[in-house]
């Protein structure tokens, strides 16, 4: 096997290799040029052993350099440093949801503690349960009685208690 095509294909691979440090090192198009050249020199070296072995390279990169890029991306954010530098979708718990029409019209009439000031919309709490809800008079301080009126939809609107 002659070493100049196995030094190609290694410049095929580090083609490849510079187009995903691409994405994540910013080099003002360095790192892009440096892997165009990587491919071009890879090219030469197979059209200058014959016409059909440089095809067949031409054909080789069209296929490789793209596979390994997909790999290298379904396979990056599964290693411990593709963990630490890309993000991942919050875990919601149930209890962060907006509860439905049904479970809030239950809440008609119930007294709870306001949590976050209501300007007019703020947070209250309903025996440990955290929902947003609308004072009916404006602006209400922190840890008031407020008491449910009206329940529209998945608006609470809440009076303060005396």
């Amino acid at each position: 096997m002659d070493w100049w095509l196995v030094f190609a294909v290694f410049l095929y691979f580090a083609c490849a290799g510079l187009i995903i440090a691409e994405v994540f090192v910013p080099s003002g198009g360095v790192i892009t040029l440096c892997a165009i050249g990587c491919l071009a020199g890879g090219v030469v070296i197979f059209f200058r052993h014959s016409a059909m072995v440089g095809w067949i390279g031409i054909v080789i990169a069209a296929v490789m350099i793209p596979a390994v890029i997909v790999i290298a991306y379904k396979l990056f954010p599964k290693t411990s440093f593709g963990k630490s530098v890309t993000l991942t979708p919050s875990e919601r718990e149930h209890g962060d949801a907006v509860p439905d029409t049904s479970e809030l019209k239950e809440l008609l009439g119930e007294a709870g503690t306001v949590i976050t000031p209501l300007r007019p919309v703020g947070m209250c709490d309903f025996a440990g349960r955290r929902i947003e809800c609308v004072a009916e008079s404006g602006f209400v301080e922190k840890d008031k009685k407020v008491k449910v009126i009206r329940v529209q939809s998945t608006q609470l609107t809440v009076r303060i208690v005396e």
